[in-house]
């Protein structure tokens, strides 16, 4: 391969032209004995250690010499080749084995490995958008082979990666600091509706104060590439129905549904299957309908919608769902629960009162809430800048570029590369 020149001298190669790499295996778990080892075996949803000590499960020689199984030596970098976790990194602080679902990349002498972690920590996107299947997109070894690697002298790596090192180290403190505001204003969020719907108000049952409690239409509704927006539980965010990204149904199927399927202004939709017990106000005309996995509550004359959207958010009411929610990989309130969820009813105008204190306060925890949000993309957009500097040479200075000149071990890159 022709290397491509790179500022500072650097050259571009490839990162199967650098490192050997590998990929693990799954023993039979026909034999029970394969996995009452001592010999960790790594699966991809731990990548999320950063340094890898132990593993959840333990293998044998004899699982190793009877499956693809192979043991990776302390030091080796593992990425996640598919699934839900592809991309994700994590070093061997062990000899250990993977499962098929991870690559092991193995140390080279002339090349930093914490230069290599952050580099496909950069490449992280790029890479899964190579990735193929669908819905388990999956990173191919021959994909990662392919990847071009910028390779740098050595002393430069390690100074990289410090400087790297030293900017993260700031930046992961602050956003520390601002994911604790947002646990407290979430904390201070529930107090206020806790506080809302104390006292000795009479407890009625949400059928009691509802015309209608439904849900989705539980046949697959037919595809169409417009029509009438068909909202599934991601739709919902943050008490809000979102309709940005939402999947059509034909204008003749919607027309057919039952009307206690058709939502109205001044219904609440609530999730009822997964992530259950979040509400949100239709607050307009707009035509559309939904899954199953979403009910639907409809006030009538003894409570408005607002607060009714507000006592489904309450503690309370969230811990009537929970006891009542049945299933394990996918919990589900029932409409019978639904139903019976027990509300606290006072009269229309303390419902407006209740309302009005609610908004007051919670107002201003929205405002500093969103504030936080957007310093957290901040964040993670200046963490990409950093990484997009370093891997373009130009996040060291002159002066801590000449330092790097004069390391003993300093020798070009294309040296460095003909050595490799």
């Amino acid at each position: 391969m022709k290397n491509a020149q790179m500022k500072n001298d650097w050259v571009e190669t490839t990162l199967g032209e650098l490192f050997f790499t590998t990929s693990g295996g799954t023993p039979s778990r026909k034999y029970k004995a394969y996995y009452e080892g001592t010999i960790p075996w790594v699966k991809s949803g731990e990548l999320d250690k950063g340094l890898i000590l132990d593993t959840e499960e333990k293998i044998t020689e004899e699982a190793i010499k009877n499956s693809s199984a192979k043991k990776f030596p302390e030091g080796t970098l593992l990425i996640a080749l598919y699934g839900a976790t592809i991309g994700k990194l994590a070093f061997l602080g062990v000899e250990a084995a993977t499962n098929q679902a991870i690559c092991g990349i193995f140390e080279n002498d002339n090349f930093n490995s914490k230069f290599l972690y952050n580099y496909l920590l950069f490449r992280k996107p790029k890479l899964i958008s190579q990735g193929s299947g669908g819905a388990q997109p999956n990173i191919s070894q021959t994909i990662l082979k392919k990847l071009k690697i910028p390779l740098a002298p050595l002393p430069e790596q390690r100074a990289i990666v410090a400087k790297i090192e030293a900017l993260f180290s700031d930046l992961d403190s602050g956003v520390a600091d601002l994911k604790t505001a947002q646990a407290q204003l979430k904390i201070y969020r529930q107090a206020v509706l806790k506080k809302a719907f104390e006292g000795g108000r009479k407890v009625v049952s949400a059928q009691e104060v509802t015309r209608v409690i439904s849900d989705g239409d539980h046949q697959a509704p037919p595809k169409a590439t417009t029509g009438i927006p068909f909202i599934v539980i991601s739709n919902i965010k943050k008490n809000k129905i979102d309709f940005t990204h939402t999947k059509f149904v034909p204008t003749e199927y919607f027309e057919s549904l039952k009307e206690t399927r058709r939502p109205q202004k001044g219904d609440v939709l609530y999730t009822v299957t997964g992530s259950f017990g979040i509400p949100a106000i239709v607050s307009s005309d707009k035509d559309f309908c939904f899954q199953r996995h979403i009910g639907l509550l409809r006030p009538n004359e003894r409570i408005s919608s607002e607060y009714l959207f507000y006592v489904l958010q309450s503690p309370d009411l969230f811990k009537q769902a929970n006891e009542g929610a049945t299933g394990t990989a996918q919990k589900t309130v029932s409409l019978k629960n639904l139903r019976n969820f027990k509300i606290p009813l006072c009269s229309l105008e303390e419902q407006r009162q209740i309302v009005k204190e609610i908004e007051a306060r919670l107002s201003v925890c929205d405002e500093v809430e969103e504030t936080i949000f957007q310093a957290l993309e901040k964040a993670e957009a200046l963490r990409q800048s950093i990484l997009k500097k370093a891997f373009e040479g130009r996040l060291l200075s002159d002066e801590e570029l000449a330092a790097c000149r004069a390391e003993p071990d300093w020798v070009s890159a294309a040296e460095l590369l003909e050595k490799n």
